[in-house]
C-alpha cells in the first residue's frame, strides 16, 4: 500500500468545504483566510490528480472524486480523533488494559471487592485475569505478561519487583469431619504430628509452603505429605476423602464442602501475608490506579 502523504490540515480543510460548500463560511470555520485554504484545497488536487469541487460561478459542488474521498477522509479524521482521545485516557490510567495474575485463594478473599470497586471507578480499562500460583506471578511479572500479581507470601527481597500487603490471615487446620480432632473447637499443631498431609507443592509457592513447615517445625515435627495438590480447592477435597489434614489460609473456609472441618490452631495466632506485586521500573498508570484502590498501604510501597 502507497503511503498517502497527505497534511492533516488539507484533509480537514477538504471536510469542512465539502460541508459548506463555500469558500467564506469554510474559511470563517476553519479560522483562515480564503487564499490559504484555497492553496490547501489545490494542493490535496494536486496530490489526487484530480479536481475534488467543481467551481462556478457563485457555486461549487463536489466532483465524482470529491464524493469518493468524502468518507474516507471523515472516517481518516474520526479515526485521529478517537485514538487520540483513547491515547489520552490511557496516559491518565483511565482506560487500556491491565493484567493480573491472582493465586485462586484469593478469589474467595480480596479478588471481587478490588475487581468491583476498580470497574466502578475505571469502567474504560480492559481487565485480563489469569488465575496463577506465586512463582508463576513472580516469573510472568519479570517477563512482563502481567502487569500485576496477587499473591502469598512474597519473596524477603526482590530486585526487580516491589511488594506491598493487601491484608493479613490466619491459619486454620483443615481436617476430614469424621476426624477426631474435628471435635474440638481449636487444634495444637503438634497434634497433628502423626497424621498425613495434602498441601500444595513447595515449587508454586516456596515462601508459603516454607511457612507452614515451619508452623510444623515449631511444634516439634515435619509434615509427612502424601499427596500435593496446586490448588488449595483440590488440597480441601482430598482431606474431604480421608487423604490426609492440611494447614491452610482461613480464608479456604469459604470453600463449603460437607465432609470437611476447618478449626482454629494454636498455640498463638500465625498469619499468612497477601501481597499485591508489581515491578519497580512499570510507568503504566494503570498499576498505579490499581494500588489506590488496594488503599494507601499498597500505594506506599513495601
Amino acid at each position: 500500500m502507497d503511503r498517502p502523504e497527505i497534511p492533516l490540515a488539507q484533509l480537514y480543510a477538504f471536510v469542512v468545504l465539502a460541508e459548506e460548500l463555500h469558500f467564506g463560511h469554510a474559511a470563517a470555520r476553519l479560522g483562515i483566510a480564503q487564499p490559504p485554504l484555497s492553496q490547501q484545497i489545490r494542493r490535496l488536487e494536486d496530490k489526487v490528480g484530480h479536481a475534488l469541487f467543481s467551481r462556478e460561478p457563485g457555486r461549487i459542488a463536489l466532483t465524482p472524486a470529491g464524493r469518493e474521498l468524502l468518507p474516507a477522509a471523515r472516517h481518516a479524521l474520526a479515526g485521529l480523533a478517537d485514538g487520540l482521545a483513547a491515547a489520552r485516557e490511557a496516559g491518565s490510567g483511565r482506560a487500556g488494559s491491565l493484567r493480573i495474575g491472582f493465586a485462586a485463594s484469593l478469589a474467595l478473599t480480596v479478588l471481587p471487592g478490588l475487581l468491583r470497586t476498580f470497574r466502578e471507578r475505571f469502567p474504560a480499562v480492559r481487565l485480563d485475569i489469569q488465575e496463577m500460583t506465586t512463582t508463576p506471578q513472580l516469573a510472568a511479572l519479570r517477563e512482563r505478561t502481567i502487569d500485576v500479581g496477587l499473591l502469598r507470601e512474597p519473596p524477603a527481597d526482590d530486585a526487580e519487583l516491589d511488594f506491598a500487603t493487601v491484608l493479613t490471615e490466619p491459619f486454620v487446620a483443615v481436617l476430614p469431619s469424621a476426624h477426631p480432632l474435628a471435635r474440638q473447637r481449636t487444634v495444637r499443631v503438634e497434634q497433628l504430628a502423626d497424621c498425613p498431609f495434602v498441601l500444595l507443592p513447595r515449587a508454586v509457592g516456596p515462601p508459603l509452603y516454607d511457612r507452614i513447615a515451619g508452623l510444623c517445625a515449631t511444634a516439634g515435627f515435619a509434615p509427612r505429605v502424601v499427596q500435593h495438590a496446586v490448588e488449595w480447592q483440590t488440597v480441601c477435597a482430598l482431606v474431604e476423602t480421608g487423604l490426609g489434614v492440611s494447614l491452610a489460609p482461613e480464608s479456604v473456609r469459604r470453600i463449603r464442602l460437607k465432609g470437611v472441618a476447618y478449626r482454629g490452631i494454636q498455640p498463638g495466632a500465625p498469619r499468612t501475608r497477601v501481597a499485591v506485586a508489581w515491578r519497580g521500573d512499570d510507568r503504566n498508570p494503570l498499576v498505579s490506579r490499581l494500588l489506590e484502590v488496594l488503599g494507601p498501604g499498597a500505594e506506599s510501597g513495601p
